[in-house]
């Protein structure tokens, strides 16, 4: 009997240890939204990337803060005729993700480097905030059931506490 207390005691304890067990993995339980910031550069080959870390079921909504709001991508934008660039300008903003990281991306029909104003640029490629929210496929709702070019829709949706958004700079 008493070589039989300490194994129960062992066992008991063994229990606590694996059901408390604190692997930071909440993320995969709950919506949530981050949001970075990051200029689209030729060097960077016109993509703003972050780390991220999901299941292969869940989803990633990215939105572009556009003033006060929040604008879903992917995104076209038809530019103004300018004196000097060409006409029929489009520039388009896209992301795709994986289960490692998003890659928000800007494509045009014009060389963004060199045929774009000042003002165009700091417009659209310099300093842009996105807002990327994860959607586990654990989270109990189905995503299609929300309009998710909504960015406020999606938010009451899922809950998303705005006070617990995180800033990151892209890499």
């Amino acid at each position: 009997m008493k070589k039989f207390l300490p194994i129960l005691l062992l066992a008991f304890v063994g229990l606590f240890i694996f059901s408390c067990k604190d692997d930071d993995t909440d993320y995969d339980t709950y919506s949530k939204s981050t949001d970075a910031t990051g200029t689209f550069t030729s060097a960077g080959n016109w993509t703003l990337s972050l780390d991220i870390r999901i299941e292969s079921t869940d989803v990633v909504l990215v939105y572009r803060r556009v003033g006060n709001t929040w604008q879903s991508i992917p995104k076209t934008y038809y530019l103004d005729d300018v004196s000097g660039y060409p006409t029929g300008r489009e520039l388009d903003y896209n992301f795709d993700f994986n289960t490692q990281e998003v890659n928000i991306t800007t494509a045009a029909n014009f060389n963004q480097q060199t045929q774009m104003s000042p003002s165009e640029a700091t417009q659209y490629l310099s300093n842009q905030t996105f807002r990327i929210v994860l959607v586990p496929a654990s989270a109990g709702k189905n995503i299609n059931t929300v309009d998710k070019t909504d960015y406020n829709a999606v938010i009451k949706y899922y809950n998303i506490d705005e006070s617990r958004i995180k800033t990151y700079s892209f890499k």
